[in-house]
């Protein structure tokens, strides 16, 4: 693995080394308790497909097309239906707050039955209820597949990512509006993206400055609540626009975030090591495995068969010297005084999370 692999990790994160963090605009570092999206579900059919829909096997296909046509006027039998154009489906959405009726919603449609694709397929009008069991949209659209499939009448296939899920951009069109209320008594509430008890006091004392003494509160890490001063009553509006653009720097987290799935390894914040001595290494066991034949000789008993032989081959990989690294003090010294080692992500993250065992590594460490 080269050497700048750590380093190159630090500069992606946007870290500037030897700099004080950049302030963010209030904005971007709060939401408005009450003012946040809801989420809608609904069921409906694609029709349309070449042959890849649901067979006779989903039975809820079938009844959902009886259904519909026989809500528009044509009389058809279960015997007379063929599925292999249908597919039964689920649709979901999330309708942001102060959302108009005649607004359009970008919705995700998602096989429920055998289908193995969904690609050239139409849904058909279904109603989208919230939580509520309320109907708050109503969908319809050409459906737009990122995968593919093929396959030969031999029995042969190539796919390439997911045939059964696809998108509608502006697929749903809100009929119902959901009412916020954010500005409970004309009291607003912040709530932190990142809970942190002195961004939150951060937050405050800059809200404050803007509007005067007063105006904000921590209520603790991860709610600020603001009551506007006499001129900005009854216009939170007004209160939010004025107070969006007012710069705070959040304070900074020290932690590492490690994948072992996929061996991604995210390191932020102020991240800290302590002198400590390392040693890696491991014993690598390789199995090979050869078929022979076994044939009697001629005019013997027995008959020919296949064996396998085996072959086991273990050799231990000689450790590096015990190596010795100095304390680092920001997360561009971690990353030079790491990358010596040369090892892959994955030793990497064995190597961090013995650190932060050891106590050597002030850093919160999350392995998903």
């Amino acid at each position: 693995m080269p050497k700048h692999w750590l380093s190159l990790l630090v500069v992606l994160l946007g870290l500037s080394f030897g700099h004080t963090a950049k302030a963010d605009r209030l904005r971007d570092l709060v939401d408005v308790v009450g003012a946040r999206d809801n989420q809608l579900i609904g069921y409906g059919v694609v029709v349309g497909l070449n042959g890849t829909g649901d067979d006779v096997s989903a039975p809820f296909a079938m009844q959902s097309l009886k259904a519909l046509l026989t809500r528009l006027g044509v009389q058809v039998s279960s015997k007379q239906l063929r599925l292999k154009n249908v597919a039964a489906v689920v649709i979901t959405a999330n309708i942001p707050a102060f959302s108009r009726p005649g607004q359009k919603l970008d919705i995700v449609v998602s096989s429920i039955g055998n289908a193995s694709s969904l690609r050239g397929g139409v849904l058909l009008q279904a109603p989208m209820r919230g939580a509520d069991r309320r109907v708050y949209a109503v969908a319809q659209g050409p459906l737009l597949i990122g995968g593919f499939s093929a396959s030969g009448a031999s029995g042969s296939s190539s796919k390439t990512g997911i045939t059964t899920t696809g998108r509608i951009p502006g697929g749903a069109l809100i009929e119902r509006e959901i009412k916020s209320d954010y500005a409970k008594r004309g009291v607003l509430t912040l709530s932190l993206r990142s809970p942190d008890f002195q961004t939150a006091q951060r937050i405050a004392d800059a809200v404050n400055k803007e509007l005067g003494k007063g105006t904000a509160t921590p209520l603790d890490g991860g709610a600020v609540r603001v009551k506007p001063p006499k001129k900005l009553r009854g216009k939170p509006v007004k209160l939010l626009a004025q107070i969006g653009d007012v710069e705070v720097t959040p304070a900074s987290v020290a932690r590492v975030v490690i994948n072992e799935r996929t061996g991604t390894i995210v390191a932020g914040g102020d991240v800290r090591l302590s002198p400590v001595a390392i040693s890696q290494g491991g014993i690598t066991i390789n199995i090979k495995e050869k078929p022979r034949v076994s044939q009697p000789q001629p005019l013997a008993e027995g008959e020919t068969k296949v064996v396998t032989e085996t072959d086991i081959e273990t050799a231990e990989q000689t450790p590096p010297a015990l190596t010795y690294i100095e304390g680092a003090a920001s997360l561009a010294d971690v990353a030079q005084a790491l990358s010596v080692f040369g090892v892959s992500p994955r030793e990497l993250a064995s190597i961090l999370q013995a650190l932060r065992s050891a106590g050597a590594l002030r850093a919160e460490v999350i392995v998903q």
